[in-house]
């Protein structure tokens, strides 16, 4: 007996008995048919293509052959003739099926099922990471850069290091990412250096805090420059504020579990937008240099801050500016070409955005002074109306396309992290699936949606870029780390791009000094808080990740189900 979609009939075996299940019309992307076998176990077929049997006429020569009992079947069961995909995703299996809960088995000639297809190229690559570069930071950190800084010419100079550093980082990744082609950035590298405990506290703490507060970061600032023209002369209200900022993340998640790519389109359009205001502003502040309007950047390095801690502030936020050189790694996966495309975009976009942000602040600095930078509500804002009057409008309308766009690239990566972590054994399973109509990883976009719109409930943004600063660079360390660790440890690994090994090197001094600077200088039990959080990871690893206890199992085996029926979503294939 053969399995034989063409009749509409597929055939399944349990200990030796058959279960006929016939199926509706075959379409694409669509659940046929529920049915139970013998002992009431609950199923859900899907179709996602073909399925014929040995010998069908329909079948080209190139098929493979696998055998059904791969997916947990009896023995006995005969071949099933494969040239595309069949799922049967097991809403309850039964005991004697050797599967996790729910399970999901997949079956492809030409290699392991790839649920992410590779819509992502080299242009869009660049758009990521500039798109996800250029967003807030370049409209909130001047102020802080400055303050912290003390002086005009320290702030431009740290505003330059910060570009080179995030280049120096991006090179140390671009290795990384070719070497190991999988998605999840930092979490894929540290598992292969440092093994999994490591890898778990990096995507406990970013998972759960850096990913979801760096969302809410960039969608306050949205809402910010979004309601401001309504409220001339003063600061928008706070719940102004923190409604449209929960609207931009539901509609954020909502276009990202829609479809990648929509979301990778939306990237594009926004990043184009975010890039002509950027050159508004740098042509604007070239035409007032021209005009000779100099007199701020005159005698630069009076009032430079000496202060330790203070300096680390200021690359804290600079740095936050920056933040995003490390997205593409996040979905390598989905790259197009990551050994090409991976390091191209990095050479490409990064030193872009650095040039960029360099001018931006020059132009600033042409039609403000240091004081009057630091009391401006909103720096863009304030030059826009100083330089652009009567076309002013123009810069709080692309600051909101901009940040609107860096929030999607957020969200964007943030998801594939979730899902790797999940797909691993490092996070609940749920968060490891894929929506079954749109191909995204749903659960995990919903979930970092989630955390992002309890986080805009503080609202307090500086406060949120330190202690995201403080933590983040902390795993930015430690990967570095552990590229010189795997130069040693893994030397068989194929390196298509290949670093000296003194840039890492220089990056761990950076992030250790980064790290310490702060803390050393100005003591502050908010940091013992961070720390504390990071470590305690430790107490869900080992009970509910090395172990698996049977009680925590069993509570979330009903709960996974509901939600994978509610969403439509199913476990990704093993193999992958």
């Amino acid at each position: 007996m053969r399995a034989h979609t063409c009749r509409g009939v597929i055939f399944l075996y349990q200990r030796g008995i058959v279960k006929e299940v016939r199926l509706g019309k075959l379409k694409e992307e669509k659940v046929y048919s529920s049915f139970s076998n013998c002992n009431g176990n609950v199923y859900q077929a899907t179709l996602l293509a073909g399925l014929h049997v040995q010998g069908c006429p329909h079948c080209p020569i190139r098929s493979g052959t696998l055998p059904l009992e791969e997916c947990g079947q009896s023995q006995r069961a005969p071949g099933f003739h494969f040239h595309q995909t069949f799922i049967i995703t097991f809403i309850k299996p039964p005991v004697s099926f050797g599967f996790p809960v729910p399970g999901l088995k997949t079956f492809e000639v030409d290699g392991a099922l790839r649920w992410f297809s590779s819509y992502v190229g080299l242009l869009s690559g660049i758009c990521l990471i500039v798109g996800t570069m250029i967003g807030s930071g370049i409209f909130i950190s001047p102020k802080a850069v400055l303050l912290f800084s003390g002086a005009v010419g320290p702030c431009l100079l740290i505003w330059a290091f910060c570009g080179v550093l995030a280049t120096l980082g991006a090179l140390c990744y671009a290795e990384l990412g070719t070497m190991i082609t999988k998605s999840g950035g930092e979490y894929s590298y540290l598992m292969e250096a440092f093994g999994p405990i490591v890898a778990y506290l990096y995507s406990w703490t970013t998972i759960m805090v850096l990913k979801p507060s760096s969302f809410a970061i960039i969608t306050l600032s949205f809402a910010e420059y979004a309601s401001s023209p309504f409220y001339p002369g003063c600061t928008p209200p706070l719940v102004v504020t923190k409604c449209l900022s929960a609207a931009a993340i539901i509609l954020i998640v909502s276009v990202n579990c829609l479809s990648v790519k929509l979301a990778s389109y939306v990237q594009n359009i926004f990043t184009l937008a975010k890039l002509l205001i950027i050159l508004v502003i740098i042509v604007a502040g070239i035409v007032m240099l021209a005009k000779g309007n100099t007199e701020n950047l005159s005698n630069a390095f009076v009032g430079t801050s000496s202060s330790f801690g203070a300096i680390g502030l200021a690359f804290y936020n600079g740095l936050w500016a920056y933040d995003g050189w490390n997205q593409l790694n996040f979905i390598t996966e989905e790259l197009k070409k990551p050994s090409r495309n991976l390091p191209l975009a990095i050479l490409i976009g990064i030193p872009l955005v650095s040039v960029c942000y360099v001018l931006v602040n020059v132009a600033y600095f042409t039609v403000m002074t240091a004081s009057e930078l630091l009391l401006s509500p909103a720096v863009a804002l304030t030059f826009g109306d100083r330089v652009l009057y009567p076309v002013s409008w123009i810069v709080p309308l692309f600051v909101v396309f901009s940040t609107f766009g860096s929030a999607n690239g957020s969200c964007f990566t943030a998801g594939r992290l979730a899902y790797v972590s999940g797909r691993e054994g490092h996070m609940v399973k749920i968060l490891s699936y894929i929506s079954l109509k749109r191909y995204s990883p749903a659960p995990a976009l919903m979930f970092n949606g989630f955390l992002a719109l309890i986080y805009i409930i503080p609202a307090d943004i500086n406060t949120l870029i330190n202690y995201f600063s403080f933590a983040q660079w902390v795993f930015y360390g430690l990967t570095a780390l552990g590229l010189i660790v795997m130069r040693f440890t893994r030397k068989e690994l194929h390196r298509p791009v290949k670093v000296p090994i003194v840039i890492p090197g220089l990056i761990v001094l950076v992030s250790f000094y980064l790290v310490l600077a702060p803390i050393i200088d100005k003591p502050e039990m908010e940091y013992l808080y961070c720390a504390v959080f990071i470590f305690s990871g430790l107490l869900l690893y080992y009970p509910f990740v090395y172990r698996k206890v049977n009680w925590a199992c069993k509570l979330m085996r009903p709960i996974t189900m509901h939600l994978q029926l509610l969403m439509e979503v199913v476990p990704p294939d093993k193999t992958e």
